[in-house]
């Protein structure tokens, strides 16, 4: 009997992903820990284990496809005795009706054709009613440009028609259509050229797919800002004292092949400053208030399919040394898709530098189901006031961005204010 292999949930919120590559084909023979596939989540691309042990008999969905839904059966497998013993039952299949054919005349045994002249109805099925398979895109760009889609064949999933197989059609199909109707192609032409429903107003472009993960943050972001009342708190902090502590212990740690960056030293501060500010290391949920009693601290990492936020677990209590190497080992596995899950959903709160770029002060979206999220801006020199005289110093803004439902301003406002002062006065976070 054939054993499913099914889409797997990777994570508890995983609903659906996409199959980024199979790993096998049909006919290897697999055991229970080898790879079957890669998947592609919203956020990563994580490797599908074989349980059972047999041959892969059969892959039902294409490498490439999305949006597979969680249950949904990609493959089928056979232990390997009854692998062998199938084709033979097959085999002898004809064996049993070749007698039949004997005592009839050779007409008769040339029944051949009928398949054939089943095949040919079965294409033209479709136009007596059913309805004919298609993406969305292929429809509207098949109905803009006159093509009949029961004269295509399709080459996606079951037969579906996709849009390559329009461009591939469209220099015999469309030559009827522009005769009957010669005034209906100028017509046609723009809405096929925006399949989207924008307006591109004749300027070129190229229409790119979206990612999993970049459907995922556009959902998200649009939630946050549509239902997380903002509000936001900056400070200007000056980082001399912060800059000094850093090269001194690169120093000491430069043995051990450490190196502290400034953003290792600030998600430990962040999370201290969470410490002593407990109002704000919660999180809204209905009628309730979860009140955190670690710091996980998010992290905004880019890579190039979009923006995850790897996690430092209980990074209050860590040493920055530890959250320096931590750190460099999820941004290094963040750009390579190798997360999982655990690894960036979660935490209770975010820290966003851009400082790397030189901008020198935003304003964060929060991560949802956070409470707040700590933007980073470029360290410069400015003029600033030191002892009651005007000098020069580093200076770096940073905006906190909280959930009002959550946190009070007050609240925000002293957050801020012990943040800027653990990062002036650096070694106090560390004792």
């Amino acid at each position: 009997m054939a054993i499913n292999i099914q889409m797997p949930a990777l994570s508890p919120t995983m609903e659906e992903g996409s199959l980024a590559k199979w790993l096998v084909k049909e006919g290897d023979t697999v055991k229970s820990g080898d790879l079957l596939a890669e998947i592609e989540t919203d956020k990563a691309t994580m490797e599908f284990e074989a349980v059972d042990e047999g041959v892969i008999a059969s892959i039902l969905v294409a490498e490439g496809t999305d949006g597979v839904k969680v249950g949904t059966v990609i493959a089928t497998l056979t232990v390997e005795g009854e692998e062998a013993a199938a084709p033979a039952a097959k085999a002898e299949a004809p064996q049993a009706e070749a007698p039949k054919a004997d005592p009839t005349p050779a007409p008769k045994a040339e029944v051949t054709p009928a398949p054939k002249a089943d095949a040919v109805p079965a294409k033209a099925a479709p136009s007596d009613g059913e309805r004919v398979k298609a993406s969305p895109l292929a429809r509207r760009l098949a109905q803009a440009s006159g093509l009949d889609l029961t004269s295509v064949q399709g080459s996606g999933p079951n037969g579906r028609i996709v849009k390559a197989d329009l461009e591939s059609a469209k220099p015999a199909a469309q030559s009827a259509p522009a005769a009957a109707a010669p005034s209906a192609a100028p017509v046609a032409q723009p809405a096929a050229q925006a399949p989207s429903g924008g307006q591109d107003f004749g300027i070129p472009h190229e229409a790119v797919k979206l990612s999993g993960m970049r459907k995922t943050i556009a959902r998200r972001l649009t939630e946050s800002k549509q239902t997380v009342p903002h509000i936001y708190l900056t400070v200007d902090i000056r980082l001399d004292n912060l800059l000094k502590l850093r090269e001194q212990l690169n120093a000491s740690l430069s043995g051990r092949g450490i190196k502290l960056s400034v953003n290792d030293l600030l998600i430990k501060a962040l999370a201290v400053s969470l410490l002593q500010v407990p109002e704000c290391n919660v999180q809204f949920a209905g009628d309730t208030l979860l009140k955190f009693q670690r710091t996980d601290i998010s992290v905004a990492v880019s890579i190039p399919s979009g923006l995850i936020t790897p996690i430092i677990t209980d990074a209050g209590t860590k040493g920055v040394a530890a959250i320096s190497a931590e750190m460099k080992d999820l941004a290094a596995r963040a750009k390579d898709g190798k997360l999982k899950p655990e690894e960036y959903q979660g935490g209770t709160a975010s820290l966003s530098n851009m400082g790397m770029f030189g901008i020198k002060q935003f304003e964060a979206v929060i991560n949802p189901p956070q409470a707040m999220i700590m933007a980073i801006g470029a360290g410069e020199k400015r003029p600033y006031i030191v002892d009651d005289a005007l000098g020069v110093a580093t200076v770096m803004s940073a905006t906190g961005s909280f959930d009002h439902r959550a946190i009070d301003g007050a609240d925000g406002a002293k957050l801020m204010k012990a943040f800027k002062a653990l990062v002036e006065n650096p070694l106090s976070m560390l004792a």
